[in-house]
């Protein structure tokens, strides 16, 4: 099983889960019907350099996003028509652009203004200190926790996170092996070291540590007088490093798949672990035959010979 590694996310009414080259979207329509579509999984990873350690993680990252949101398109459609028809291409790249942007906005943009404001008040150092970077990370967490406990109080959202914790439930009893009954795997945790939220958390102790290497010696070699300017190029730097952040943190998340059973390794995913408390939550029978459902197409697409 350790060569075998299923991920997948939750989506409207239901989950979408990958395997090898391929992913498929289980939903359950508004009469109770389980509809399932399995789908070649859009790469962008084409080239051998694409596909090395430390790179491809970036790559994985934006096609997961666009896979991601590709499959919550099919689900909302689903629902709403009870069809499998998709939204026209144009509204699939304008919410990939309206996500980043809401992203960058959030978790960038929004934390430096934070540390710069903590700066003027005193309590937080010059953009070349350690402190100014710390506090971008601690208000990078503390938004986030915000913003999941905000929208965790929308029903429809609540319902996603159940279904997350069916994706993962259904994954654990997959990777030990059980027969895949609803009443076998309600008895798994609904927490996975792979989770998303593992990698979000991966990122953010990353940003804090490259932030305050990099964007100091940049200026130290590179000095710009004017105050804006400096901030401005702080930025852009952040984002620039978003791409090794990426790839070294998927590259934790896949050690921690490997060596889960270390006791470095379950301390160093604690962290992720808690915060899927937040993401997840414990789902019913109905929901776990989706997951299932999924599954199984998946495996039958992909050849897993079990």
């Amino acid at each position: 099983m350790a060569n075998v590694s299923i991920g997948g996310q939750a989506v409207m009414e239901g989950v979408m889960l990958r395997f090898r080259d391929w992913l498929s979207i289980a939903v359950r329509t508004p009469k109770g019907e389980i509809i399932v579509e399995t789908r070649k999984w859009w790469s962008l990873s084409k080239k051998k350099w694409q596909k090395k350690p430390l790179i491809r993680g970036f790559f994985i990252l934006l096609e997961t996003l666009v896979n991601g949101i590709k499959a919550l398109n099919f689900s909302t459609k689903t629902i709403v028509e009870e069809e499998g028809e998709e939204l026209p291409s144009w509204t699939l790249i304008l919410s990939l652009v309206l996500a980043l942007g809401f992203g960058l906005l959030l978790f960038v943009f929004l934390p430096h203004g934070i540390s710069l404001l903590l700066n003027k008040l005193g309590i937080s150092g010059d953009l070349n200190s350690f402190s100014f970077h710390f506090w971008d990370g601690v208000s990078k967490f503390i938004i986030f926790i915000l913003y999941i406990l905000g929208i965790s109080l929308l029903p429809e959202i609540k319902r996603v996170f159940e279904y997350h914790g069916a994706e993962h439930k259904t994954i654990h009893a997959f990777e030990n092996q059980e027969k895949l009954t609803p009443q076998n795997i309600k008895k798994f945790s609904r927490l996975h070291p792979r989770c998303g939220t593992s990698f979000l958390l991966f990122v953010l102790a990353l940003s804090i540590i490259l932030f305050t290497i990099v964007v100091p010696l940049f200026f130290k070699i590179f000095p710009v007088e004017n105050f804006w300017l400096r901030h401005l190029i702080a930025v852009g730097l952040k984002i620039i490093l978003m791409v090794p952040i990426s790839g070294l943190a998927y590259e934790a998340i896949k050690l921690a798949s490997q060596k889960e059973n270390t006791w470095w390794c379950k301390l160093l995913c604690l962290p992720g672990l808690f915060f899927q408390l937040l993401t997840t939550k414990e789902p019913d029978e109905k929901q776990i035959e989706v997951a299932v459902a999924a599954l199984e197409n998946l495996l039958e697409r992909g050849n897993y010979a079990g």
